[in-house]
């Protein structure tokens, strides 16, 4: 979906149409969730410090998300996937996969379906979507990219080899920033400069993720579209409006945030092993921290044992703290749900 938190909010608020608009934060606090086109003209991005974006942008306009509604139209959209194919892999409420290999309208051309499902978009829910076509999900998700908004890229495998190698090194979905400047560094640029490294170079200078930039550049991607794809973690964070400087005052956040934490989990019917705790300081540094459990964890009363654990008795903020954040990984989900579960009421047992 292009926008689609801000695409939503002018949908259903005329007034917002055609204005730069970011959903989340304020123009003193909090971070920017979704930046409308209009807004991304003056450098507004997600992930963005609101006070930045206001900078950037002096007549932006804030807005409050509301994620209720962003997933009622998320489900419709589902519902328009599923007319064709059961093989949707979602990534998050405005991203999915398809698998269209087999579909249910017998149409030949993916590229066809791809269009009849932006049209349905656009006439049913009034909003705009891009697609990518191609023969891997690694080139679909870059191609989705390409012609944004409200565009159509198709790379076949004829097409492929010669789009690689002249895509920009920081166009490469996995690459991120810091990542892109370090390969820019040694003279990493395009595709076909790191196609022109062995796998030998790339472990060595990127780790394990080097095997994976190996194979992607040389279009070996065969992972399958899954239906059942579990999230990888689940956390909730919280940008206070005043710099919290009391020790106390974050404790009881903290506990907050893991009474709410447990109620996402729960929702979610998974547990976990990993609880990272984050802080983000009022100069944007941050701090993270973890430590993994011999068992999964999901109850508010853990999560509380778990983060005094991380956080020692001791703990001093070095700075004024703007965010804090509880987010649990390896993850699994309850088969069957259990009252009272033995495990979860010991002292918690952990290695880093």
């Amino acid at each position: 979906m292009d926008a689609f938190y801000a695409s939503v909010e002018q949908l259903d608020n005329p007034e917002l149409r055609g204005k730069a608009i970011a959903v989340g934060g304020s123009k003193k606090r909090g971070v920017v969730a979704a930046a409308s086109y209009e807004a991304r003209k003056f450098g507004v991005k997600s992930a963005m410090p609101s006070i930045t974006a206001a900078r950037n942008c002096p007549h932006l306009i804030f807005v409050k998300p509301r994620f209720n509604r962003y997933k009622e139209i998320s489900t419709k959209i589902r519902e328009i996937f599923s007319r064709y194919t059961d093989l949707i892999e979602p990534l998050s409420l405005d991203e999915a996969y398809l698998d269209v290999t087999d579909n249910k309208v017998n149409e030949f051309f993916a590229t066809q379906i791809a269009i009849d499902i932006r049209k349905a978009i656009k006439s049913e829910l009034g909003l705009t979507a891009s697609a990518g076509v191609s023969f891997n999900k690694f080139l679909a998700k870059i191609a989705s990219d390409v012609n944004k908004p409200d565009g159509l890229t198709v790379i076949t495998p004829e097409l492929a080899p010669d789009f690689i190698d002249k895509l920009p090194i920081e166009r490469f979905f996995g690459i991120g920033k810091v990542t892109a400047s370090k390969m820019m560094n040694k003279g990493i640029f395009y595709g076909k400069d790191l196609k022109s490294k062995e796998l030998d170079y790339l472990e060595k200078h990127f780790g394990k993720s080097g095997k994976h930039y190996y194979k992607m550049v040389r279009l070996e991607d065969n992972r399958r579209v899954n239906p059942n794809r579990i999230r990888k973690s689940i956390g909730v964070e919280h940008t206070y409006f005043d710099d919290i400087e009391d020790v106390e005052e974050i404790r009881t956040k903290l506990d907050e945030l893991a009474e709410e934490l447990a109620r996402r989990m729960n929702k979610s019917n998974a547990k976990g092993r990993t609880l990272t705790v984050k802080i983000k300081y009022n100069d944007f540094t941050q701090q993270t921290k973890s430590l993994t459990f011999e068992f999964y964890i999901s109850k508010a009363l853990n999560l509380k044992d778990g983060w005094k654990q991380i956080i020692n008795q001791d703990f001093i903020p070095r700075l004024p703290v703007r965010l804090l954040g509880l987010s649990v990984n390896n993850l699994k989900r309850n088969e069957v749900k259990i009252t009272g579960n033995k495990n979860e009421n010991r002292q918690l047992k952990f290695k880093f």
